[in-house]
């Protein structure tokens, strides 16, 4: 079973050294800042759906992918 899936919360992810760095590669910014903070108790696909992540589907699935293979 997979460690981090599209219901993870985003605080978990955050949490995780491995996971934390993949989300950095992808949004280099402070995840621990105010405004992410907002967001811990969301899921990661709750947070991609915000049109200030400016993300693509494509990009959601390299993401989900990356930290599906971390476990």
């Amino acid at each position: 079973m997979a460690r981090f899936t599209r219901e993870t919360k985003l605080k978990a992810i955050v949490d995780d050294p491995e996971a934390s760095a993949i989300l950095q590669k992808w949004f280099p910014m402070d995840l621990h800042g105010s405004m992410v903070k907002m967001a811990y108790g969301m899921t990661l696909e709750k947070c991609f759906s915000f049109p200030q992540v400016k993300v693509t589907d494509e990009e959601k699935e390299q993401i989900y992918a990356e930290l599906e293979a971390l476990g």
